[in-house]
Parts: C-alpha cells; sequence; structure tokens
C-alpha cells in the first residue's frame, strides 16, 4: 500500500515529525508493507497483527456511566456491558486504523483521542483511512480520508484538540 493523503489536524503533521519520529517510520514501513485487502475487516485485521508487532499496547477503557443526569430511576443498568474505547498506544502516541463507517472516523479524531489524553494515555494520534478511490472497492460502506478532511476543516479545531495527523491509504 502507499500513503496517498496527509492532512494535520491541530498541528499533527508537525508534532509527530518532531516527538515521534521514529513511531511514524515504523507506520510508514508498516503501510508500505500492507496487501491491499478489499474487506475492511480482513484489513483491519491484518493492520492490528501487524501493529501488535511493533508493540503497540491496546489500551481499553471501558465508562462508568453516571446516575445524575437521568431522571425517575432512568439509567443504564449495571447487568449492561458500558461500550468499551480502545486505542493503540505507544510512547503517549495514540493510533486509529480506521476502515469502518463515516461516524466513526471523525469521532476518533475529535473525540475519543481527546479523551484519551485527557486520561493520560497520550499527547498526540494518528489516524489511518483509505482514500476515496480505494474506499470505493471495498467491499461496504466505508468512509474515506477526502470526507473526514473536510469534516474536520468545517469543524475547526477547538482548544482541547490535540494534534492528529490523518494519513490517507491507496494500493
Amino acid at each position: 500500500m502507499i500513503i496517498a493523503g496527509l492532512y494535520s489536524f491541530n498541528n499533527g503533521h508537525e508534532a509527530i515529525e518532531k516527538e515521534y519520529s521514529v513511531e511514524l517510520a515504523e507506520l510508514k514501513a508498516l503501510i508500505a508493507d500492507m496487501k491491499p485487502l478489499k474487506s475492511p475487516v480482513r484489513l483491519n485485521n491484518a493492520f492490528h497483527e501487524k501493529r501488535t508487532q511493533g508493540l503497540w499496547q491496546i489500551l481499553r477503557i471501558v465508562p462508568e456511566y453516571s446516575r445524575d443526569y437521568t431522571r425517575d430511576g432512568q439509567y443504564a443498568n449495571e447487568d449492561v456491558e458500558s461500550i468499551s474505547h480502545e486505542l493503540a498506544v505507544k510512547n503517549r502516541l495514540g493510533l486509529e486504523i480506521e476502515f469502518g463507517k463515516p461516524p466513526s472516523m471523525v469521532y476518533s479524531t475529535a473525540a475519543k483521542m481527546t479523551i484519551f489524553r485527557n486520561l493520560g494515555h497520550i499527547d498526540a494520534g494518528i489516524e489511518i483511512v483509505p482514500i476515496k478511490s480505494f474506499a470505493k472497492q471495498m467491499s461496504g460502506g466505508v468512509s474515506y480520508f477526502e470526507q473526514i478532511v473536510w469534516d474536520l476543516e468545517q469543524r475547526g479545531v477547538s482548544n482541547i484538540d490535540i494534534p492528529v495527523l490523518i494519513i490517507g491509504v491507496a494500493e
């Protein structure tokens, strides 16, 4: 696979090249070594397997829901498992490899990585996504690099956002 696009959200490219050049070089080599699979699930799994060889730790956060804002006893049942948040982390750099549905891509950059920073796990992040021409070849409704860039540019940068480098990949 090749790197077909780079987008620097909140000075992400500059911060990552300066502070995480070793990890960035590792991810570039991982991308170059990947075979372009047409199944988003198989591609996510292949990236996960390669990423774990590079000693990226998978952090999982399981939220504890508050009862402070619900009324009349309406709150998350203790028997219902909370949705966990996962992120690969190495040396305080978060990594999300996303070949999934459109809402999750902007969520990863604008919310999930900020949550992991607020909990003291990361300082910056990288998100790897397909570019549109590659996403169109995949099975399923996969979002793509150009869409996340547009969404983030329309949203703008907030004072709580962390530096994130969005990497668009193609075959």
